[in-house]
């Protein structure tokens, strides 16, 4: 009695196993039918239909409207941006935000599925082989008059074997399937760099709102504690018969105005530090004894920002380089769908034992089975379906080419904003600088002519209100300047390069 190899020997040893030992024929004649269906198959491997992927070209400008320093106008120094503000704080929540931030954790899980459905796609091209074992009793009909009467009522079957199917890619519609799949990996490689590029602007626009909060704070304060002193003052002043209620009350009020202030900007500086706890995927009141510390804004660098060419966002812009990817895989699988329309050609076998008892299962002369052999289906009617679906899949292709039109000319536009909002705030901060100082001069004069007499107290209230208000603007200004640097840095795509591995 022969006996059977485990399968993965069985696997190993090949069809010469099976012809030499299981199956005694002549191994020539199957060798070479599926040799020379292999070679068939080799020669035509180079037909691929549908159409072959070219990037396309998008239209930028030379240069951007707004004008930059063009000694500084290097697009490689926006890697790690959030340096430039020179906060070792906001540093280390970048750094934390990286390794721990649910959506890029996210985003990171898609790109591991799109490599394992490429695994899937790839799959398709080689041939499939399955082994089986099956048992079977039965019983035959007693009335049966076509089947001997001497024949047993009752009977087993063993059987035990292995199939195999191969379809081969004449017409490159799973190499097409195989292309939209590499393509696929690569949008969500950009989509997990477009939300590492989010991140870090969002990680840096809290912390900048939380510290311009703070900033804000301290000058409500100061401001209260200035204006309890005027209160005091007026009073002491009214019970002395020098000046009216009216003063008194006036007083009191802007106190109350100031003071009111403060619950507001409190519960906007928690509200920022609990949504970076949630960017660096902590619960959210994690970093409040860390962030309440009051510190300064992070202040915008002096130097030209690095802005590059147009051209640059091309390269940069994650959103882009997805919306191109995207293109790629619409494009491969319009050749997907137009394989449908040719005939498919598969290479099938089936080769086992089958007996019925166990003793004459493994006398391969008589309990062997084995068929091969090649089969065609081409598809005669389907009411337009396949045409239907190519049909789909070109107007697919075209929505995703404007797609990526789009996400150029909003890259343009983003920047653009960016830049001329930067530029121009800068000049309000300016400005706002100078009338933080002349109002400061102004009350120290309002209160100085108060105090001889040569003035009303209606215009110390003036000059102190338009001060709180003017310090408070700058200490705004400040904060907008450097929240639009981050969205510059953002607009131009920076940051993605430096992500973990």
């Amino acid at each position: 009695m022969i006996g059977i190899r485990p399968l993965p020997n069985l696997l190993k040893a090949g069809i010469n196993y099976i012809g030499d030992r299981l199956y005694p024929v002549p191994l020539s004649k199957i060798t070479h039918r599926l040799l020379l269906s292999y070679g068939l198959a080799l020669l035509l491997a180079g037909c691929t239909v549908g159409p072959n992927y070219i990037p396309p070209k998008a239209s930028v400008p030379d240069n951007w409207s707004e004008q930059q320093d063009k000694a500084n106008n290097r697009s490689d120094a926006i890697v790690q941006w959030w340096k430039t503000f020179n906060d070792s704080k906001l540093d280390s929540l970048v750094a934390q935000a990286v390794k721990s931030n649910l959506d890029l954790r996210i985003a990171e899980a898609r790109v591991r599925e799109a490599r394992a459905q490429r695994g899937v796609v790839s799959a398709d091209l080689w041939p499939s082989i399955n082994t089986s074992t099956s048992y079977t009793r039965s019983r035959r009909s007693l009335g049966n008059s076509a089947i001997p009467s001497l024949a047993p009522v009752e009977r087993n079957l063993y059987q035990v074997g292995f199939d195999a199917k191969w379809e081969i890619d004449l017409f490159g519609g799973k190499r097409r399937a195989v292309e939209a799949a590499n393509a696929d990996i690569g949008a969500a490689v950009e989509d997990q760099r477009d939300v590492m590029v989010t991140l870090l602007a969002e990680v840096a626009r809290n912390y900048i709102e939380a510290r311009g909060f703070q900033q804000r704070l301290k000058i409500a304060r100061n401001n209260i504690q200035s204006q309890q002193e005027t209160v005091t003052i007026t009073k002491s002043q009214f019970n002395a018969g020098l000046i009216s209620e009216l003063d008194v009350t006036q007083a009191e009020a802007l106190l109350a105005t100031t003071q009111s202030q403060v619950p507001t900007l409190e519960s906007s500086l928690k509200q920022a530090i609990h949504r970076i706890g949630i960017l660096l995927g902590q619960k959210p009141g994690t970093l409040l004894t860390e962030l309440t510390k009051e510190a300064s804004i992070p202040i915008a660098p002096t130097t030209a920002v690095p802005i590059g060419l147009p051209s640059d966002l091309l390269r940069h812009r994650p959103d882009v380089r997805r919306a191109e990817r995207e293109l790629a895989a619409a494009t491969a699988r319009i050749g997907v769908a137009t394989a449908d329309l040719f005939p498919k050609f598969s290479l099938t076998g089936n080769f086992g034992l089958q007996s019925e008892n166990t003793n004459t299962l493994m006398k391969t002369g008589t309990s062997r089975f084995w068929s091969m052999g090649p089969t065609v289906s081409w598809p005669i009617f389907d009411a337009g379906r396949i045409r239907a679906n190519i049909h789909v899949q070109n107007e697919r292709q075209e929505q995703a080419l404007l797609k990526y039109e789009k996400a150029v000319l909003t890259s343009l536009e983003d920047v653009e904003n960016a830049l001329v909002a930067y530029a121009m705030e800068q000049v309000r901060r300016h400005n706002l600088a100078e009338a933080v100082s002349a109002n400061r001069r102004a009350v120290e004069l309002a209160n100085e002519l108060f105090t001889k007499g040569l003035a009303n107290f209606l215009n110390v209230l003036d000059a102190e209100r338009s001060l709180y208000k003017s310090e408070d603007d700058l200490v705004q200004s400040d904060r907008t300047v450097s929240l639009n640097l981050v969205i510059l840095y953002k607009a131009l795509g920076g940051g993605w390069e430096k992500e973990p591995s």
